[in-house]
């Protein structure tokens, strides 16, 4: 009996093997992680924005708004220098950038910039993570400010509208690129607050942020010095600012690393999704091709219905788990052995594999759905004659599975755990997928224990009764009626 199982899976396996939308399907992941880093480069968005500046005041406002800008970016390559000192669990001993924080304050940025900025910082993460540090590059600066002509530095603001226009709408013939912001400050700025702004577009908040920081300092500064009060005592109290210490849950860590560590699981009921979805509609072609050919006349002389049955499953769900074990290998190399977005990207998400239960859990629940959907595409195909008939249960059947599991995943993803999620993981049809899905976000023991229970004595239901229709259909033609299949479900 075994030998005939073992038979008929490997014909099955060599069958789908030969196709060449199984190579397709299978190369499908290692080429997207190859190709994704040079596609990131290719489309990666321009936040990069130019800005021309024109200061006629005497009140250094122009190099102010310079130097918050530098600011900026330094506070920027600070974050994102300690952020990756503690995910490669780097010491950076009493240095600006030894805590990796949500917001760096002034004082610490200040203190990172006296430290000598990024070169000292580049220099230790080179020397303690050489491998990992080739991947890691700073933010580049997202505005720059580009020199301003002579000629029009020097015309009055309120001749500006009529010769910006080349620089802020350039002719094709010109060759020049547009300039993003033109930012012009009068001569009595400090006696009245407005400055003209030009914009090639709808202004970025950030930018704008930054540029009212430093403008309202100086009008407040001013303001004081007017009334009376003495210029550094101005100065000084300008400068006071709150110090906000932010403190967020560590058993949550934030909607952040919720989703990260959702990734894994909504990818592999995903990929459980779509492996069944392939290699169910390779096993559907095969049986109905089987039947059209009468070479099941052939193999039942041989086998009986119950090893044929066993071994196209056994066939296709070692198809299946080639797949996945081929994915999972490339997901695994591109974490540890490759270094750049791919691997920081992927490496936290594989947080839920260092728990053995997690790791038992999701095998578990992989393989038994597996099981229960390919045993229905494997009825489907022995009750058609062709894949015209067998349309007519298939559509059905994957507008079941693929709503709510579609759904599913949003409401995963989006963090909250309805009563919808709950009440998809005790239907058998959906458990696989609904615990695959919530093993990110948390899920009782005794949720997964119960309904994989359930699971298992629902797919011992299944082979019993669809069994039956599997035996009844394989010689006999034409579509049956849903009150037909009813039928051969409750008679032995």
């Amino acid at each position: 009996m075994m030998r005939n199982i073992l038979l008929i899976a490997a014909r099955e396996f060599r069958q789908i093997a030969r196709t060449k939308s199984f190579w397709l399907t299978l190369l499908i992941l290692p080429i997207t992680f190859a190709l994704t880093p040079l596609i990131t480069r290719v489309i990666k968005p321009d936040f990069h924005q130019t800005v021309m500046l024109i200061d006629h005041s005497s009140t250094g406002a122009g190099k102010a708004i310079m130097q918050r800008f530098d600011f900026e970016q330094r506070r920027a390559e600070l974050s994102a220098i300690a952020a990756f000192a503690a995910d490669n669990k780097l010491d950076a001993g009493h240095a600006g950038w030894s805590h990796k924080l949500d917001w760096y304050p002034d004082p610490l940025v200040a203190q990172y910039i006296a430290e000598g900025g990024a070169a000292p910082a580049l220099k230790a993460i080179r020397a303690q993570a050489p491998k990992a540090a080739q991947g890691f590059s700073l933010p580049q600066p997202n505005y720059e400010f580009v020199p301003t002509p002579a000629a029009v530095s020097e015309l009055p603001i309120a001749a500006l509208d009529k010769a910006l226009a080349p620089y802020l709408h350039p002719s094709r013939e010109s060759g020049r690129k547009a300039v993003d912001y033109v930012l012009a400050i009068p001569a009595d700025f400090g006696a009245q607050p407005t400055v003209r702004l030009w914009s090639n577009g709808q202004p970025r908040a950030d930018f704008m942020a930054m540029l009212q920081a430093p403008l309202t300092h100086m009008l407040r500064a001013g303001f004081l010095a007017s009334n009376g009060v003495a210029q550094p005592v101005a100065e000084a109290a300008d400068q006071l600012q709150p110090a906000i210490a932010i403190t967020r849950p560590k058993e949550v860590g934030g909607r952040e690393k919720l989703l990260v560590q959702s990734i894994l699981p909504v990818a592999m009921t995903y990929i459980l999704l779509m492996s069944l979805i392939m290699s169910g509609q390779w096993m559907l072609q095969s049986t109905i091709e089987e039947r059209s050919s009468k070479l099941i006349e052939a193999v039942l002389a041989c086998a009986s219905p119950d090893e044929f049955m066993r071994g196209k499953l056994l066939g296709t769900i070692a198809i299946g788990l080639v797949m996945i074990a081929t994915w999972v290998a490339c997901g695994l190399f591109a974490a540890f052995a490759t270094h750049g977005v791919i691997a920081d990207f992927i490496r936290p998400a594989l947080e839920p594999l260092q728990s053995p239960g997690s790791i038992a859990a999701i095998l578990y629940f992989f393989l038994t759905g597996y099981l229960m959907v390919a045993l229905i595409f494997l009825v489907i195909g022995a009750m058609s004659d062709s894949m015209q008939d067998a349309q007519g249960f298939l559509v059905p059947v994957m507008l079941v599975l693929m709503f709510p599991v579609i759904v599913l995943m949003q409401v995963i993803i989006s963090g909250s755990n309805s009563i919808f999620v709950e009440v998809l993981t005790w239907i058998p049809l959906f458990t696989p997928f609904a615990v695959l899905a919530r093993l990110g976000t948390g899920i009782p023991t005794v949720e997964i224990v119960g309904s994989g229970a359930v699971l298992l004595v629902f797919i011992a239901l299944e082979f019993v009764m669809l069994g039956r229709v599997f035996r009844a259909s394989l010689l006999s033609g034409g579509r049956p009626s849903l009150k037909t299949i009813g039928q051969l479900m409750r008679r032995a």
